[in-house]
């Protein structure tokens, strides 16, 4: 993970229509130091706790100390104890009259929550990015009728467009949770110390604005002992329904590929499928299987900061190694990145999947329904009915479209036999098969929130703006830490001009 961090950030600007990479330091622990480190000599000489006349010396030094971090290959210290001696070195013993009322305690749980933080928008824009994916091939899919499985068996015709919806919904949730998590990680444990504060009246409100934090951690000894813990807690469950959410839909089409006649199939190579190196009728469904082993892993290392926080006194190192925690994000992301690949490569079969509907009596519940609700037969005498009709077609390998209406009649004379009711089916042939249409069925739904097109296209519209709502928070708040980054780095830029 150290590679992720310390690899250098890309950033285009157009110049005469040419793009130019500019190179900008990783915001890595180094980085927070250091703009931990600028923020305090402003504030500090500021409020009287810092010799103004030391600025410029001191200014200067923790300049250099960065510059040399930003050449290739150089060190870039990740502790306080191994970042002030090169502070030292640049600016002599009078630069540790900035450590007044500081420890590596509040610094490094500073570091981590920044570090925390951006890593959060990064997991919340890949997560926007699948979830439009999903949205999109719903849109084209809301008329294409596929069976939609419970227990692992065929239960009922649906949407294909539908059932993407349902799965966008449940990442929308996961959207939510990140959000949440973030308002919590997004405040400044500086200015805590180790627990209990400092005698130095230290501006710890000003620390907040300049880091592009939010607020502060209230209590100072939840500050580096207690919330420091939490949080890696709190990302690893996001982290684990991101990765459940993903294992699911990677399941659900993994399915189809024991079929000798599936409806749905990955497109054939490119990285979807690989050929068998001994069976040549096999195409393997290659990023499946890398996209599950990717979301097992993002399960496996979000478990880690739960066992490693488990029954420790509080305070202690053992969940709050910032790489780790970077890392399981990166894990979640990387299967959020397979998944989209996953729904860009779909090839849906419409004939197919309404050719196996119409081979199995997932439609056979609207025979209940339709006598329920339209000749007020109880519903259970009706499943009875349904249910006769599937066991008689089953042992003569009958399908829907094919059964004979007069055995529909006879099952129901046998069905209410003994009951109040006529035992002549109220319906007519034609309403028998119209009934058993799965096309029909989904169509005719009237529930909210159902697959039929005029809740299709509220659910849709809704899920738009709820993705675009999402991408604009990741937007404003990396507005907002940049804007603080840049209003540090100008301030801290005037020191070494003038120490007043």
């Amino acid at each position: 993970m150290k590679t992720l961090l310390y690899a250098l950030t890309l950033v285009a600007s157009v110049h005469s229509g040419v793009a130019i990479a500019a190179e900008q330091p990783p915001r890595d622990e180094f980085f927070w130091l250091g703009m931990i480190n600028k923020a305090t000599i402003i504030i500090n000489s500021d409020e009287g706790l810092l010799d103004k006349d030391l600025r410029p010396k001191i200014a200067a030094g923790l300049k250099k100390v960065l510059a040399d971090g930003a050449q290739p290959g150089a060190k870039r210290p990740s502790t306080v104890i191994s970042f002030e001696p090169l502070l030292i070195e640049a600016a002599g013993p009078e630069v540790t009259l900035i450590h007044a009322g500081r420890s590596s305690q509040d610094m490094h749980s500073t570091y981590r929550a920044a570090i925390m933080r951006d890593d959060l928008l990064r997991l919340a824009h890949q997560l926007d990015k699948t979830t439009s994916a999903l949205v999109d091939l719903a849109e084209r899919h809301v008329d294409t009728i596929v069976p939609n499985y419970t227990n692992g068996v065929a239960a009922q015709p649906n949407s294909f467009g539908h059932y993407l919806l349902g799965h966008a919904a449940g990442l929308e949730r996961d959207a939510q949770r990140i959000r949440e998590a973030y308002a919590r990680v997004d405040r400044s444990p500086m200015g805590t110390t180790v627990l209990n504060g400092t005698s130095w009246p230290l501006n710890r409100t000003r620390m907040a604005d300049y880091l592009g934090f939010s607020g502060v951690v209230d209590n100072a000894y939840d500050a580096s002992q207690i919330s420091p813990v939490d949080e890696p807690v709190e990302v690893g469950a996001i982290v684990t329904s991101i990765a459940l959410h993903t294992g699911q839909f990677i399941e659900d089409i993994m399915t189809q590929y024991a079929q000798p006649r599936p409806w749905i199939l990955l497109q054939t190579g490119g990285g979807n499928t690989y050929v068998s190196s001994a069976m040549p009728q096999k195409r393997n469904p290659g990023i499946l299987n890398s996209t599950r082993q990717a979301a097992s892993t993002a399960v496996t290392l979000a478990m880690g900061p739960i066992i490693q926080a488990h029954n420790i006194t509080p305070g202690m190192p053992d969940a709050k190694d910032e790489d780790a925690n970077t890392e399981i994000v990166e894990s979640a992301i990387k299967a959020l990145e397979g998944w989209e690949k996953i729904i860009g490569s779909l090839v849906i079969d419409p004939n197919r999947s309404l050719e196996e509907l119409n081979s199995d009596w997932t439609a056979s519940q609207e025979l209940a329904d339709v006598l329920m609700r339209k000749y007020k037969l109880p519903f259970r005498v009706g499943h009875h009915f349904a249910s006769e009709i599937v066991d008689f077609a089953k042992s003569q390998n009958i399908k829907p479209l094919d059964f004979p209406y007069a055995d529909a009649q006879r099952i129901y004379k046998e069905a209410v036999k003994g009951s109040s009711f006529s035992d002549q089916l109220p319906m007519n042939e034609e309403e028998f098969r119209a009934t058993l249409d799965p096309v029909a069925i989904v169509r005719n739904r009237a529930t909210s929130g159902g697959p039929q097109p005029k809740e299709m296209a509220r659910m849709i519209k809704t899920a738009k703006e709820k993705i675009a709502s999402q991408e604009a928070w990741v937007a404003d708040r990396r507005r907002v830490v940049t804007t603080a980054l840049k209003r540090l780095d100008e301030d801290f830029d005037k020191l070494s001009t003038s120490p007043n």
